[in-house]
C-alpha cells in the first residue's frame, strides 16, 4: 500500500508539473500577446500619425490634385497577416521581406502592376496591389550577362520588362511574369553596346525602341532585335542636340527627352526632327536644374520632376508653368532625390522619392474632354484645399 501511495503521489507531482508547464506556456503566449497587441497599436499609431494626408492642390477649372499614398515595402503588397502569425514573427522574427533601397524609375503596366527599378538591390521590384503579389527580378549572380546597375525600365503592349543597365552597357527583357527572356546590346566578351544606357521606350506597334546613351549624348532608335536602325542627336546645346540626355517617353507621335545638362526637356518627332523645348536653368517659377523623370497627364501637360528642389513642376504645351507640387522634407508629399515619375491610364501620378526609400501616388483631377474620370471607390471628395501655384 505504502509503495501505491508513492506511485500515486509521485503521479500527481507529474501531473502538476505538466499542468504548471501548460499554464507557463499559456501565459507566455498571454504576455507575447500582450507585446503583440501592443506592439501592433504602437506601430499602428504611428502609421496613423505618419499617414496624415496633405491638403489637394486646387487649381482653375475645378482641376485638383490630391495624395494618395505611399509605399516601399513588400510586406504592403501581401494580405494582412494574421494575429498568431504577429505573435510567431515577435518571438521568432518576421521573414525577409524586400523594400525599396536606392529606387530610381518606375512604370506601370497594363495590369496595374507598379514595376520599380532600385540601383541598390540590384534588380527590379514588381508591386501588384491588385492580386495582393510581389516579385523580385535580379541577374546579379548570373554568370553570363549579369544585370548590375538597373536604370531606368519600361513595358512594351504585352508587359514584357525592358531594363537599362549603366555599368554593363545592356538592355535586359524580361517577359511579364518576370521570366528573364534575353539581352540587347551584349558584345562578344561580354562588353556592352552601350556606354550608359539610360532612359528607354518602346514602341511595339512599329517594331522600335529608344534607347539614351548617355555618354554619348545620343539616341538610339533599333528594331525589336536590337538592330541600330537610326542614331540621334549629338553633343551640343543646339536644338536637337544634347548633353547628357536620360529619361525618355513615347508621347503620341512625339519623342520626348530630358537634356540633363542642358536643363531642358526637348521633343522631337519620331524621326529625331527637333520640334520644341521647354526649361531653362535656375531656380524660380518654371525654371529647371536637375531635370529626372518626366510624363504626360490626359489633357497633355508635361511633369517634369526636378531632383535638386525636390518637386514636380507642371507645364502646358507652350512651356508655361501651371503648378508645382513638393518640397524637400519627409513627409507625405515632399521628396528627398526625386527621380522616376509614371503616369498611369487613370491620371495617378507616381513618383519615386528615391531617398527617402519610396515611391508616392498623386491623383489628377482634369475638366477637359480628355480628362480621366476617378473610378475609385474612396475618392476623397473633401480636403482642405491648397492653392499654392508658384514656388
Amino acid at each position: 500500500m505504502a509503495g501505491e501511495a508513492t506511485v500515486r503521489t509521485l503521479h500527481a507531482r507529474r501531473r502538476r508539473g505538466s499542468r504548471a508547464r501548460a499554464w507557463m506556456l499559456v501565459a507566455t503566449a498571454l504576455l507575447w500577446m500582450g507585446v503583440g497587441i501592443a506592439w501592433g497599436s504602437s506601430k499602428r499609431a504611428k502609421e496613423t500619425l505618419g499617414a496624415l494626408a496633405p491638403p489637394d492642390l486646387l487649381m482653375d477649372g475645378g482641376r485638383k490634385l490630391t495624395w494618395e499614398k505611399s509605399f516601399s515595402l513588400e510586406r504592403e503588397v501581401k494580405p494582412k497577416r494574421s494575429f498568431w502569425t504577429r505573435v510567431v514573427d515577435v518571438i521568432a522574427g518576421e521573414p525577409d521581406f524586400h523594400y525599396l533601397v536606392s529606387p530610381y524609375s518606375v512604370v506601370t503596366d497594363s495590369r496595374g502592376r507598379i514595376i520599380v527599378s532600385d540601383t541598390a538591390a540590384v534588380g527590379v521590384h514588381i508591386f501588384d496591389f491588385q492580386a495582393q503579389k510581389y516579385k523580385f527580378l535580379t541577374r546579379r549572380d548570373a554568370g553570363k550577362d549579369p544585370m548590375v546597375a538597373p536604370q531606368c525600365v519600361t513595358v512594351d503592349a504585352q508587359d514584357n520588362i525592358y531594363v537599362t543597365d549603366s555599368q554593363t552597357g545592356k538592355i535586359f527583357v524580361f517577359d511579364a511574369n518576370g521570366k528573364y527572356r534575353r539581352v540587347i546590346g551584349s558584345l562578344k566578351g561580354g562588353e556592352g553596346y552601350f556606354k550608359r544606357p539610360t532612359g528607354i521606350a518602346v514602341d511595339a506597334a512599329a517594331g522600335r525602341i529608344y534607347v539614351t546613351d548617355t555618354l554619348r549624348n545620343k539616341i538610339y532608335m533599333m528594331d525589336m532585335q536590337g538592330s541600330v536602325l537610326q542614331v540621334i542627336g549629338k553633343a551640343g546645346t543646339g536644338d536637337g542636340e544634347f548633353n547628357f540626355p536620360t529619361e525618355l517617353r513615347l508621347n503620341g507621335q512625339d519623342l520626348v527627352v530630358v537634356d540633363a545638362m542642358n536643363f531642358r526637356v526637348q521633343v522631337l518627332d519620331r524621326s529625331g526632327k527637333f520640334e520644341y523645348a521647354i526649361g531653362k536653368i535656375g531656380d524660380g517659377a518654371g525654371w529647371i536644374f536637375r531635370p529626372k523623370g518626366i510624363g504626360f497627364d490626359s489633357e497633355g501637360h508635361l511633369y517634369v520632376v526636378d531632383g535638386q528642389w525636390g518637386i514636380v513642376q507642371v507645364f502646358d504645351h507652350e512651356g508655361r508653368l501651371l503648378y508645382y507640387f513638393g518640397g524637400r522634407g519627409t513627409g507625405n508629399g515632399q521628396f528627398q532625390l526625386p527621380a522616376g515619375l509614371q503616369i498611369d491610364n487613370h491620371d495617378r501620378i507616381y513618383v519615386v522619392d528615391s531617398f527617402n526609400r519610396r515611391v508616392q501616388i498623386f491623383h489628377y483631377y482634369g475638366v477637359g474632354p480628355d480628362a480621366r474620370p476617378d473610378t475609385r471607390p474612396d475618392a476623397r471628395p473633401d480636403a482642405e484645399p491648397d492653392t499654392r501655384k508658384d514656388p
